[in-house]
């Protein structure tokens, strides 16, 4: 399993990761349109115990997400760098990394796109796409 690594953009945070299928999974909903300032954000869903910190500390803030359960949010306290986020939809163990923060990820392809619904208009279809979630 390849590991990754990971920083924040003013370098005060910085992590490790293991992805066994390197690959972004563009999520197009609204509330990663807003933390991204984009058009989506670009992730990879990992087991927790797959995420190593290795300088800094993250802050966190929730939100409720489409499903009514909080998302945990952590990024760098100093840039505001989102590193990663748990759903606690999808239980304990599982968090959403943000490929895009990761060294060689401009190499990754793209593997999956969610909340397809909410694409602008303009952008194709680059991969599978779901209107939200695949069933799980």
């Amino acid at each position: 399993m390849p590991d990754f690594k990971g920083r924040c953009h003013c370098g005060q945070t910085k992590w490790t990761v293991q992805i066994d299928k390197p690959g972004h999974i563009f999520c197009h909903c609204d509330a990663c349109k807003i933390l991204s300032g984009g058009e989506f954000s670009q992730n990879a869903l990992i087991p927790k115990s797959k995420l190593h910190a290795t300088k800094g500390d993250f802050k966190c803030y929730d939100y409720l997400g489409d499903s009514g359960h909080p998302v945990h949010c952590y990024y760098c306290a100093n840039c505001t760098s989102h590193a990663y986020h748990h759903q606690t939809v999808m239980g304990p163990d599982t968090v959403l990394v943000r490929t895009s923060l990761l060294e060689g990820s401009k190499d990754f392809p793209v593997a999956l796109e969610v909340y397809g619904k909410n694409r602008l208009t303009w952008q194709p279809e680059l991969a599978e796409t779901f209107e939200t979630v695949p069933p799980s």
